[in-house]
């Protein structure tokens, strides 16, 4: 939620601190603000809604400063407004907060300041932190924030500047993500390395219960206990560019179209064709007591989860692991009982969102052993995990969730494979699944082939207010995604479902003006799935069906027919998937959404 940047340097910062800020749109749209200081003098502006409105109050201003801290906000306590809109200040406006997080004792701490004199001006709990701050600092900004730290509860990334500490951001961490980035004219701070990459390649992440004084030409990190921290200097991979549209219309359409590279990046270097084998070095530090594990648990989020749900087929089919799945937000609240050796898996895209962080941590309490699939080098699952597999996508701007799916079932099948081999996959079904995994780029492209029929599909059926999406053992999961991105991006009413539990209540809904997605390629289930599209077919609902190339059968009952290359069983769910992340996406684009940024959600979640 919420996206934080700030700079301490040679150059002006209001620039810097705008271009950052539209990288880090994606992450919360709601309202916008940012304050430059020069010597004692802040300048602080909001605005509400996307960060074009503040630029357009600000850009023909002369704003003098080379430091500053700005905010683009996703609003959990009170409404947007500028007002609410962050930076938020103490009432003699010398603490500057941006704030990402919610501070869970804030109703406590407000009405002790304001017994004690303290005038609030904002619904946000972020203003707290302000007068929190204000009123510890004795010269030391650093200071100031280590004691506010101890008398706040909940989760917060947060970024301080005061009138009389010119050039110099104090920024601080509790479960919500800060990186620092390390540059030759001067430093950064952000919740993305999105937010400083064209400046700096070199970053430093926080830890929880971490703060770090940036000034122009050091940083310098300790603990909420005042301990000096020493930290190596990472690498970002990737590039300025890869967060650029590069003559797209939308990243969410630039995403699907970066699949097949994005399998092909999943599976490079890991891959052993003449052993039938995958090679995972990330967890090898638990290797020994993986290949042992008979149980695991994977957790996860929204897209994540859905992809956790494929995954548990696969392994199901290629190893002897029994797998649950289980949706983060609600893993810790059950009476958890683990066998033995047993691995949780967490997926999850950014590596923070804040319910599979806190399932993780409840699970290592109980016991059990922990393993990350997530996108982000450095983040804080990839950090508090024992061992796990990075996804190497590289950036993932549309808020909507497409690539990293794909990669996320690629990752699932490799560690399968590997895991198989181990306990019961022979050397031929090995080189098979390498041999079908090699081959999936050059499938999700010829799926891709199809973008333009799939578009006049959305063009005849997006002003339909209410679509079903069937599917069958591993088509399951790809109905819940597909129904998922729908809502998501075009909002329209969706629902993913297993077919046959259509007839346990939602064939009650099928009619002429509902159109119904058959998830049906030439699998086990593919008989099963003919019999539920025939029920929706003599009900007069309208059927598109994604089906295997040359099915001539499905044509004779499908309204319209959207093809995928024939595949193993277990990889089909990565093709199918592609047609109804592109339905979504045309059916929004006809409406005339924001598809990278839709109303209400933003990218990474950080609070529950």
């Amino acid at each position: 939620m919420c996206g934080i940047v700030c700079y301490v340097g040679k150059q002006k910062a209001k620039p810097i601190l705008l271009e950052g800020l539209k990288r880090l749109e994606y992450r919360g749209y709601d309202s916008a603000g940012l304050a430059v200081q020069n010597g004692p003098h802040i300048d602080c502006f909001k605005a509400v809604g996307k960060i074009i409105e503040l630029e357009k109050k600000i850009n023909d201003l002369e704003i003098e400063g080379a430091s500053g801290i700005a905010h683009t906000r996703w609003a959990t306590h009170g409404e947007p407004s500028e007002i609410n809109a962050h930076p938020q200040t103490d009432q003699e406006e010398n603490v500057f907060v941006i704030h990402n997080g919610i501070i869970e004792n804030f109703y406590i701490l407000k009405r002790k300041l304001e017994k004690s004199g303290a005038t609030f001006s904002s619904e946000t709990d972020t203003e707290v932190l302000a007068h929190l701050i204000a009123r510890n600092f004795d010269g030391s900004l650093q200071e100031a924030v280590r004691k506010t730290m101890t008398q706040v509860e909940g989760t917060f990334g947060l970024a301080v500047i005061h009138r009389e500490a010119p050039g110099e951001v104090v920024v601080a961490r509790r479960g919500s993500p800060l990186i620092i980035g390390v540059g030759k004219d001067g430093n950064f701070a952000a919740s993305d390395v999105a937010a400083m990459v064209r400046y700096t390649n070199e970053v430093i992440h926080l830890n929880d219960n971490e703060l770090a004084l940036i000034t122009e030409d050091q940083v310098s990190i300790s603990t909420a206990q005042a301990k000096a921290v020493t930290r190596a200097i990472e690498k970002v991979e990737w590039q300025p560019e890869d967060a650029e549209l590069n003559g797209f219309p939308h990243f969410m359409l630039k995403e699907i179209y970066e699949q097949p590279e994005t399998a092909r990046n999943a599976m490079r270097g890991r891959l052993e064709l003449s052993e039938g084998v995958s090679k995972l070095g990330g967890i090898m530090p638990v290797w020994d007591q993986l290949k042992e594990c008979r149980h695991m648990v994977f957790v996860a989020c929204g897209t994540s989860y859905h992809a956790g749900c494929v995954g548990r087929y696969i392994f199901e089919r290629l190893t002897e692991i029994d797998v649950e799945v289980e949706i983060a937000s609600e893993f810790r609240y059950r009476k958890l009982n683990f066998p033995p050796n047993t691995f949780i898996v967490a997926i999850s895209q950014s590596g923070e969102t804040a319910d599979t962080l806190a399932a993780i941590r409840e699970a290592r309490r109980k016991g059990a052993r922990l393993l990350g699939i997530v996108n982000v080098v450095g983040s804080s699952i990839s950090r508090e995990t024992e061992a796990g597999i990075y996804n190497h996508a590289g950036p993932e701007i549309g808020v909507a969730s497409t690539k990293i799916f794909v990669s996320q079932l690629v990752i699932l099948t490799l560690l399968a494979v590997l895991l198989g081999r181990h306990q019961k996959l022979s050397l031929t079904e090995g080189v098979e699944a390498i041999k079908a995994l090699s081959n999936l780029p050059d499938l999700l492209r010829r799926v891709l082939s199809q973008d333009n029929h799939i578009q006049a599909i959305a063009e005849k059926y997006y002003c339909c207010n209410n679509w079903l999406f069937l599917g069958r053992k591993y088509e399951y999961p790809i109905a819940l995604e597909a129904a998922l991105k729908l809502k998501e991006i075009s909002y329209i009413h969706a629902e993913g479902y297993p077919a046959g539990e259509m007839k346990h209540g939602p064939i009650a809904l099928i009619n002429p003006d509902m159109p119904t997605v058959a998830i049906v390629p030439q699998d086990s289930m593919y008989e099963k799935m003919m019999s539920n599209i025939q029920e929706v077919k003599s009900r007069r609902g309208p059927i598109i069906a994604i089906a295997t190339e040359g099915d001539r059968k499905i044509r004779e009952l499908a309204d319209e027919v959207i093809e995928v290359p024939p595949t193993l069983e277990y990889l089909y769910p990565a093709l199918t998937v592609v047609p109804c992340q592109l339905l979504a996406y045309y059916c929004a684009r006809f409406l005339n959404r924001d598809i990278d940024k839709p109303r209400n959600l933003a990218k990474s979640v950080t609070v529950e």
